[in-house]
């Protein structure tokens, strides 16, 4: 059991995210609580090196437990298991040499990346003597990915299972592990874009229930699951991420499905998408919904900040869960990064929720709900109006911020709303007569016709 060392640990997900992690990317995340000295250090070590031993990466197993016992010299039986993960690795690139001399002629991988059909490619491959290609290579390229993968070699591990999906039919036993392995491996040196193509290959195929993939509903939960925590790596590293985690999380019903039966933590990370990302403001009424459903089953400062903040309005309690939110990020491996961007965007959406409720605000007390100095706050919204973000005027000598325009009460919006239904109900109404009236044309001349 590791020992806590530090608050709001009890916010820490990394252990309940790495269930669903393959071990390889689990390193990065407890380097990461390394790193912040959140937990034990001992314990961390031996936690990593539990994890190393199922993997061929001596050298790092040999590191870790350097660290962790250095007085005691290295067990033979490491130093023997060295030597035979390397008898074992160069076996099995001897087993594929023909392969691996294909792959760095740049004339014959054009031509193999321009045919999409596996039959095709594997029919160019056997008949071209030149090439000394076999069919039953193509598993041992797999082993040698896959080896390759257990020896910390991402980069070469990518390339070999490129190839691998390249060649091998949907139907392959070891399609659907391909996929995984590369997804794996592409984040794992941080190529976002392949990482980022790789997680859309993996979804639809998934989705489709492609070759057995998805033999019965629980198999399928468990992939959107697993796929579910992968992604995360990719969302919040690539530049499309905060959008496509939205569409992905919230607005696939299967993905959703997933996140409220096996993993209702992971609404930490929607909502954040949804906080930092300006241009999806229209998702929050959706988000709140679901943070509501869910409420029972997993609460944090995030979630609570957003239920405080557009369920309660309790501004008090929405300025509180703020300060507990930054302590959370900063604990996060994947949201660290973000941390500025949300505590910007908190303070704007308690901001324009509580001026749509007052006309006249006093900068004190916005100030305090934002937590802010007065002069800080003053200065921030400022810059809001310089930017055309808000319709509003400040009274420096009352130390009031005056809004532009009054905001409609209850009665004026449901007006409103009257209105504009009335006029799409007209032009509803319109529009079916006007194709009822085409259609009985086209009968009567279908009918002259016999």
């Amino acid at each position: 059991m590791i020992t806590v060392t530090m608050s709001y640990s009890k916010f820490d997900l990394t252990f309940k995210i790495g269930q669903y992690l393959d071990r390889h990317l689990v390193f990065p995340l407890l380097e990461f609580l390394a790193a912040k000295e959140t937990y034990d250090q001992s314990e961390l070590l031996q936690a990593k090196l539990e994890i190393l031993s199922k993997t061929n990466m001596i050298d790092y197993v040999i590191d870790i437990r350097s660290m962790l016992y250095p007085d005691e010299d290295t067990p033979e039986e490491i130093k023997s298991r060295r030597a035979v993960v390397l008898s074992q690795l160069q076996e099995l690139q001897d087993a594929v040499e023909p392969v691996l001399k294909l792959m760095q002629r740049d004339d014959v991988m054009k031509t193999v990346e321009t045919m999409r059909d596996p039959k095709t490619l594997i029919n160019y491959l056997t008949t071209n003597k030149e090439f000394e290609f076999k069919i039953e290579m193509i598993d041992s390229m797999y082993r040698l990915a896959k080896y390759r993968y257990e020896c910390g070699n991402y980069v070469e591990s990518a390339s070999y299972l490129y190839f691998c999906q390249l060649v091998m039919a949907p139907t392959d036993k070891n399609y659907l592990s391909v996929l995984w392995g590369k997804l794996a491996s592409e984040i794992l040196v941080q190529n976002w874009d392949a990482a980022l193509d790789d997680l859309t290959k993996l979804r639809e195929f998934i989705d489709n229930g492609a070759a057995g993939a998805t033999a019965n509903n629980m198999q399928a939960l468990q992939q959107r699951t697993w796929l579910v925590h992968w992604s995360l790596f990719v969302f919040f590293n690539h530049v499309k991420g905060r959008d496509l985690i939205i569409e992905m999380f919230l607005y696939k019903p299967l993905y959703l499905n997933a996140i409220q039966t096996m993993c209702p933590h992971i609404l930490r990370y929607l909502a954040t998408a949804v906080i930092i990302n300006r241009s999806r403001r229209n998702a929050l009424k959706d988000l709140v919904k679901v943070i509501q459903q869910e409420a029972y089953t997993y609460r944090d400062p995030i979630t609570e900040f957003i239920e405080h903040l557009y369920v309660n309005f309790d501004f008090e309690a929405a300025r509180r869960k703020l300060n507990q939110c930054q302590a959370v990020l900063l604990t996060d491996f994947f949201l660290i990064a973000c941390l500025d961007e949300f505590v910007e965007n908190a303070r704007l959406m308690i901001f324009e929720t509580f001026c749509r409720i007052h006309q006249v605000i006093s900068i004190g007390m916005l100030a305090e709900n934002l937590n802010m100095q007065p002069d800080e706050a003053e200065c921030w919204i400022v810059n809001l109006i310089r930017n055309a973000r808000l319709d509003a005027k400040i009274d420096s000598k009352l130390g009031h911020v005056v809004m532009g325009a009054q905001p409609l009460s209850p009665y004026q919006q449901l007006v409103e709303r009257i209105d504009s239904l009335a006029v799409r109900s007209e032009a509803l109404t319109s529009l079916v007569e006007r194709k009822q009236k085409t259609r009985n044309q086209d009968i009567r001349w279908g009918a002259q016709e016999f």
